[in-house]
């Protein structure tokens, strides 16, 4: 597994978790190269961008769903991505997968997906 997430879980409305998303092997050597993403998915629904961060960590986007609530930041020595999550909605319940690629809103071949990590908010 290249990128792995971690974090997930159950917690009620109001609160806030955090996701992690480490990159190993060939992801892990590029990770400096590379923007990194979070998508969701919820039960039923397609994925959705939900935020973006440059290579560098200079620059962020957010889907307008989840800005002010939720933080985007990056670890370029730990090759490490983080989606802090604050005032969790029963609406944000999905599972959520962290991506590499040149561009996270726009698809190209380079992209690499990681293993999604469940997010559960009770109301």
């Amino acid at each position: 597994v290249q990128l792995q997430a971690s974090g997930g879980g159950l917690v009620q409305a109001g609160g806030s978790l955090r996701l992690s998303c480490a990159a190993s092997g060939r992801a892990g050597r590029t990770f400096n190269s590379y923007a990194m993403g979070w998508f969701r998915q919820a039960p039923g629904k397609e994925r959705e961008f939900v935020a973006a961060i440059t290579w560098d960590g200079g620059s962020t986007d957010y889907a307008d769903s989840v800005k002010g609530r939720f933080t985007i930041s990056r670890d370029n020595a730990k090759n490490t991505v983080y989606l802090q999550m604050n005032s969790l909605q029963p609406e944000d319940t999905a599972v959520y997968y962290c991506v590499q690629d040149h561009s996270i809103r726009s698809e190209t071949p380079a992209r690499t997906w990681g293993q999604g990590t469940l997010v559960t908010v009770s109301s």
